[in-house]
């Protein structure tokens, strides 16, 4: 008999069609139903009414008339997390958009509280001045009121370890829910590009993912194909983009793509990886390429470099980038390739990542105060840090984090 009751909050819902959140949500019903009640709340919005199911793989949903991101964000968690103390024992909350009630909840309830604090949130530059105000001090309030913080990364474990004196939990995302496809004759008419060699990319066209350098180092280095896939008409700034780079002939641009068999088909017959994201954590889309055993070029930061073991190419400018391009070869690739699998088959499965949370579930249940720490980095020499080339951890610019 299940007896423990978990809710899962802050995601967009299930059946998952959106992003690494939903995924994540997906793999945990899917692994841990067997041994927990679980609740997922879903945003009405993102479902039609034929849509909204009332359970899915053995977890029930509950749909909430707001959209889950953006402003409305705030007031869709916050009503979510009301609504689960009444019935779960354990909030597992996904961001920190409703953090501001997590003080009320601990002051008046029981409940544990497990969150992922989603990579540092309020240093993107896509978020006005107020918004980024907002998520620091959720941020904190989050890091402060929960029993257990989860961090998607090292480089963010460094970060709250610093800033919060608190042992964050490192749990990263899955990805062998992915799988290689092999073209057919219809898959090679509607995608031309399949015929040649092509680098991928996949990803929200947002600044902090480096579309603009991307994609100017493809158009100098014209004769490699480009396949970027992405929510090109979200933004000005990805507006603007596909209008200056949609004629270039070696560039070949999609809007998003949510079907798992053609997203797999576009980026399992890939022959290069590109990863241009500067900011948050473990990447769902860059585990995933790692595990459909693609060549990695990334954006030279901490978290990529952690991800990756510091076994992929990287870099930090369209310069930087054209210089890779033009120097990997055959055999660079295919040891790229193994490595960058090896890499995901040992630390990125979904098995893997639904036993640390089931951990963690556990240990919320006798945890009576969270572990603090007292960070050493901050009485090491700089001399020091800088012998061992640990950036990430010198100051408080954690956000554009060179090696």
């Amino acid at each position: 008999m299940k007896t423990r009751k978990i809710a899962i909050i802050g995601t967009v819902g299930l059946p998952a069609k959106y992003g690494g959140f939903e995924t994540l949500a997906d793999h945990l019903v899917s692994n841990l139903s067997d041994k927990y009640d679980f609740t997922v709340y879903c945003s009405q919005k993102k479902y039609k009414k034929e849509e909204r199911l009332k359970s899915y793989k053995g977890a029930k949903l509950k749909y909430i008339p707001l959209e889950a991101n953006g402003i409305q964000s705030i007031l869709y968690d916050t009503i979510s997390i009301i609504h689960a103390i009444f019935k779960n024992d354990v909030l597992l909350i996904l961001g920190v958009a409703g953090a501001w009630i997590l003080p009320f909840v601990r002051l008046f309830t029981n409940k544990k509280i497990i969150i992922s604090i989603d990579g540092i949130e309020w240093k993107r530059d896509k978020w006005p001045l107020m918004a980024k105000l907002y998520l620091w001090w959720s941020e904190k309030i989050a890091v402060r009121y929960s029993h257990i913080d989860i961090s998607d990364n090292e480089s963010i474990q460094d970060y709250t370890a610093i800033r919060y004196e608190t042992l964050s939990r490192v749990i990263e995302y899955g990805a062998d829910h992915t799988k290689n496809v092999k073209p057919n004759e219809e898959d090679i008419r509607k995608y031309s590009f399949l015929k040649e060699n092509y680098a991928v990319k996949v990803c929200r066209i947002e600044p902090e993912n480096n579309v603009h350098v991307v994609l100017e180092a493809f158009k100098q280095k014209s004769d490699t194909n480009l396949v970027l896939v992405g929510n090109w008409n979200n933004s000005e700034y990805g507006k603007k983009l596909k209008d200056k780079y949609n004629e270039v002939q070696n560039l070949y641009l999609y809007d998003p793509i949510y079907d798992q068999r053609q997203i797999d088909l576009i980026r399992g017959n890939a022959s290069l990886y590109i990863h241009g994201h500067s900011a948050g954590g473990t990447n769902p889309s860059l585990v995933e390429a790692m595990y459909l055993e693609l060549p990695v070029i990334a954006f030279n930061v901490s978290y990529n470099i952690t991800t990756t073991e510091g076994k992929a190419l990287y870099f930090s400018s369209v310069q930087d980038l054209v210089n890779q391009l033009s120097i990997v070869n055959d055999e660079m690739l295919v040891k790229l390739a193994a490595a960058m699998s090896s890499i995901a088959r040992r630390r990125y499965t979904w098995n893997t990542i639904a036993r640390k949370y089931e951990f963690l579930i556990e240990e919320a249940y006798i945890t009576k105060r969270k572990i603090g720490i007292s960070s050493e980095v901050k009485r090491l020499r700089n001399s020091f840090l800088q012998d061992f080339q640990l950036s990430h951890l010198k100051d408080n610019n954690f956000f554009y984090e060179n090696r």
